[in-house]
C-alpha cells in the first residue's frame, strides 16, 4: 500500500529550482560602509546595508515609543522587539538585511539615506523608513521584513 502511495507523496516535494530559491549565499566584501548591494531572492529584491556610525546611531537613539511598529519584523529574533539592535545582523550594527518591498502595497523603496529618517523612501505613496528600516511616516503598516540571514563567513552571508 505504501508503494502505491508514495508517488503521489512525493510529487508534493518542493523541485530542484524551488530548494534553489530557498537560499542565497551572497559576498559581501565590496560593500563599503554607507553603501548598500541589492541583490534578488525569491523573487523580491533584498537590500544589504554596510550602515555608518551614523546610521547606527541615528536607528539606536530613537525610542520604542516613537515607533509604530514596535516588532523586529525579523525571521532571525521572532518576538523580539524593533530596538535597532534586534534588527541589524550582526552585535554592532553595521549590517543590516531587509526585504525591500514596502509594507504598504509592495513597491520598492529608494535607499541611501532617502526620506525623513536618513533610511528609505517609497515614493509610490510616502512611506518613510529610518535608517533600520523601521516605518516611521506614511501609509506604511510595519517595518520591512528582515529574511532569516546568517553569516556563513566574514565576507558572505546566507539569505533564507
Amino acid at each position: 500500500m505504501g508503494a502505491a502511495v508514495w508517488p503521489l507523496i512525493d510529487q508534493m516535494n518542493a523541485s530542484a529550482d524551488v530548494l534553489a530559491l530557498a537560499s542565497k549565499e551572497i559576498d559581501i566584501s565590496g560593500v563599503e560602509r554607507g553603501t548598500q548591494l541589492t541583490v534578488k531572492w525569491q523573487g523580491k529584491p533584498v537590500f544589504i546595508r554596510h550602515r555608518t556610525e551614523e546610521e547606527i546611531a541615528f536607528a539606536r537613539e530613537t525610542p520604542l515609543e516613537e515607533l509604530r511598529d514596535q516588532t523586529a519584523e525579523n525571521k532571525n529574533k521572532p518576538g523580539a522587539d524593533a530596538s535597532d539592535e534586534n534588527r541589524a545582523l550582526d552585535d554592532a550594527g553595521e549590517w543590516l538585511v531587509m526585504i525591500g518591498v514596502c509594507t504598504h502595497l509592495g513597491c520598492i523603496p529608494l535607499g541611501d539615506g532617502a526620506g525623513d529618517f536618513h533610511g528609505w523612501f517609497c515614493p509610490c505613496h510616502g512611506s518613510h523608513y529610518d535608517s533600520a528600516g523601521r516605518i516611521r511616516k506614511g501609509p506604511a503598516p510595519r517595518n520591512l521584513d528582515i529574511p532569516k540571514t546568517a553569516f556563513i563567513s566574514d565576507t558572505v552571508i546566507k539569505v533564507g
